[in-house]
């Protein structure tokens, strides 16, 4: 019979102080339980949200931490059995079943990498398709149908927060709210440039285009964070929401498009029929967006210090997807790349999200 190996030390997670503090998790999760008893505790509606999604999030997690530890210590016994009766049978059992708990090792391990501010909070998703019309607007369609079947497969909520359709199809630029714990940890993974390559189905003469889409990312922000946003500093206006198949049309100017004029950030919101909410979420918003420039900005400091030099473009693409005159998915920051691109394009995205987030671990 052949030996088999045991390759997981996941034992050294059970310590209250390393990659996983169980009893500090534990404590945070009664806390968040005793905030929601309050009786106050729905007064604030979206903070109330934030303390529902950060508990439930974290029972998930330790939810999933206790299932892996007792995995563990049944895969152990049997492999002790094995090792005093070998049986061809229960060793093969023995080495699916360990495939299958390295797997979800792995994904575990990956959630213990969220650590950074504002992991944990809800994503804002923006998809700016770049020139070439009808082309990269229907890319850019697709893309947001790819994001919110990668949503919806983490049981992840979506609220389309602005929408501008194409002049002939697909859109001109699309705003989602994605709400769920670690939603903005795994999404920072997307931000950047989207490069298709395929047989158009907009040109009769069936010649192969190259369209581009930039995909923002930021994290929401519920009182997180203080930022001074003056009101002379900022251009207000009013519209109709025209939403995407017409659920968010009404008849009147609800819509509210918010310019910070030193810095030329537009946010526009118009999932809810109230002005004065859509005023409100356009200025939570604006407030992600001039943080995410902070960031920015205090990146390409480091990066100047460091020596590094980045094209800021079209050209500098994270990712191309090729359909013709092969079928192919590559991230230009890992290499990491898979044949499947029906599957990626269904909402397949975790295997580039992962190698991602894993090549950051060295920075």
């Amino acid at each position: 019979m052949q030996e088999i190996h045991w390759k997981l030390q996941p034992r050294n997670w059970r310590t209250s102080g390393g990659l996983f503090d169980l009893e500090n998790k534990e404590a945070r999760i009664q806390e968040l339980d005793e905030m929601m008893l309050m009786p106050d505790f729905w007064n604030d509606q979206n903070a109330a949200q934030t303390v529902i999604n950060e508990a439930n999030g974290l029972k998930a997690i330790v939810n999933e931490f206790k299932d892996l530890v007792e995995t563990q210590e049944n895969l152990e016994m049997t492999l002790e059995l094995l090792k005093e009766e070998p049986d061809e049978e229960l060793q093969a059992e023995l080495g699916d079943e360990l495939a299958d708990f390295q797997s979800k090792m792995d994904g575990f391990e990956l959630q213990m990498l969220l650590s950074e501010p504002y992991d944990k909070n809800n994503a804002i998703l923006e998809l700016h398709p770049g020139a070439g019309g009808t082309e990269s607007q229907d890319w850019g369609s697709m893309l947001l149908r790819m994001y919110t079947r990668w949503a919806e497969h983490h049981g992840f909520k979506v609220e389309t927060m602005d929408y501008l359709p194409g002049d002939e199809a697909g859109i001109k630029s699309v705003t989602l709210l994605i709400q769920g714990h670690n939603a903005y940890g795994y999404l920072k993974a997307e931000k950047g440039v989207h490069r298709l390559v395929r047989i158009s189905p907009f040109d009769s003469a069936g010649r192969r285009h190259t369209s581009f889409v930039s995909c923002e990312i930021m994290p929401e922000f519920n009182n997180e964070i203080e930022i001074d946003v003056r009101s002379e500093d900022l251009k207000i206006d009013t519209y109709r929401a025209t939403g995407a198949g017409g659920q968010h049309i009404n008849t009147t100017d609800s819509a509210v498009r918010i310019t910070h004029i030193p810095t030329g950030v537009v946010v526009s919101c118009q999932a809810e029929r109230s002005q004065i909410k859509n005023r409100e979420k356009a200025m939570n918003m604006l407030k992600a967006k001039l943080y995410q420039l902070e960031i920015e900005k205090q990146q390409a400091q480091l990066d100047a210090i460091r020596g590094e030099q980045k094209e800021i473009g079209w050209g500098s693409q994270i990712r191309s997807y090729v359909f013709h005159p092969y079928s192919m998915v590559k991230d230009h920051r890992t290499n990491f790349e898979t044949g499947n691109v029906q599957g990626v394009m269904d909402g397949d995205l975790d295997g580039f999200i992962n190698a991602y987030l894993r090549s950051r671990i060295g920075q």
